[in-house]
């Protein structure tokens, strides 16, 4: 063996050993989280107490516990966790009884409240359903818990088996959700095309992304144009808000797209500008394609003050800004407009959804792969 051989073996079995360290990690973290929501579920149906800690129950478990990690926002998403996913059943209750470790009369009573859950509650087999196992063993704890938060069962199917497919860190699952991969899926007559090309452009899962994570440290207890890409995504939402608010009448007036402002040596563009003759105002539309960041909103502050002083006219009302995300946040919203001008205004819109069918059809296909 000479020295880069040695260097080569030592280099597989680090990256090895702590994939396999991280993927062990995640498995017993989805596994308590998962048995906790079960826990809580049971207590809020069959708990003989239940009625004397009611709404408090997650807020009391919180104070009783003292636990890092372990607060009334997580227990909200545990219990998510284990309603969206009742299916996991199986493969946790096989991975607890797989653990050695753990003496019998333990794990005996860590999966006893599973042998309770009426098969009722698990989701009717189809064809387009994610198998739970693979759920289980391919998916991260961030990852489940952020695909649980999605309400349509074939738009939570989709980025289940995108994520799976991609091996995507929970940051990138995050941007894809935000930036309305699923929804762009419906835009594209290339599906196939359209996943290769973001699975390509996606930053891969690395066991730091699953050892880093916030709550991962915390359960350690360590301190033709086919293809629709971002840009045409943009284009088309742009064309149709403009469409639309031209279709309003009552007083829109279209005056530029792209608008260039100059500031200081530097250029800004402002989405849509309209003129409002009935409110005798200007109306500043800036679209973003994915959810609303604190930052947008003092861009948008920014135009309207740049239009106050250099661009209305004397008998002009104030401006008006419209910022238009995929998804906001009302708290954020409140503190990011804070103190900025009162005329701007934050929306949420979606473009026209793909049909569910294509989407099943997309999703059993790829699970043939």
């Amino acid at each position: 063996m000479d020295f880069e051989s040695l260097v080569k073996h030592i280099s597989t079995i680090q990256n090895t050993l702590q994939a396999q360290a991280a993927h062990a990690v995640n498995l017993a973290l989805t596994a308590r989280n998962w048995l906790m929501g079960c826990y809580i579920v049971e207590f809020e149906q069959n708990g003989e107490d239940r009625a004397a800690y009611g709404e408090q129950l997650l807020k009391k478990l919180e104070q009783r516990l003292k636990t890092k990690g372990l607060n009334e926002r997580r227990f909200r998403e545990f219990r998510r966790l284990y309603l969206v996913y009742p299916q996991l059943k199986e493969p946790i209750a096989q991975y607890i009884t797989s653990q050695i470790q753990i003496r019998h009369s333990v794990c005996a009573e860590l999966i006893e409240p599973i042998r309770r859950i009426p098969s009722a509650e698990l989701r009717t087999a189809k064809e387009w359903i994610i198998p739970a196992d693979r759920l289980f063993n391919k998916l991260t704890y961030s990852n489940l818990m952020l695909i649980s938060a999605i309400n349509n069962p074939v738009k939570r199917a989709f980025y289940e088996m995108e994520t799976i497919r991609g091996c995507w860190s929970y940051k990138e699952l995050e941007r894809q959700i935000a930036s309305l991969y699923y929804e762009r899926s419906g835009l594209s007559q290339n599906k196939e095309a359209l996943s290769a090309l973001v699975r390509q452009q996606a930053a891969l899962l690395q066991p730091k992304d699953v050892i880093n994570t916030p709550v991962t440290l915390e359960f350690l207890g360590l301190n033709e144009r086919a293809l629709v890409t971002e840009s045409d995504l943009e284009q088309s939402i742009l064309d149709n808000l403009q469409h639309f608010l031209l279709e309003m009448g009552h007083g829109f007036c279209f005056e530029a797209r792209q608008k260039r402002i100059l500031i200081d040596e530097d250029y800004f563009f402002a989405d849509l500008v309209f003129y409002h003759r009935i409110l005798k105002c200007h109306v500043i539309v800036e679209l973003k394609i994915d959810k609303f960041r604190h930052e947008y909103a003092s861009q948008l502050n920014m135009y309207l003050n740049y239009f106050k002083a250099e661009v209305m006219l004397p008998d002009d009302n104030p401006p008006i800004g419209i910022l238009l995300c995929t998804e906001k946040g009302d708290t954020l919203v409140k503190y990011a407009t804070a103190g900025l001008d009162p005329n701007i205004f934050v929306q949420k819109y979606m473009i026209e959804l793909p049909s569910e069918e294509e989407i099943k059809e997309f999703i059993t296909s790829a699970n043939c792969q």
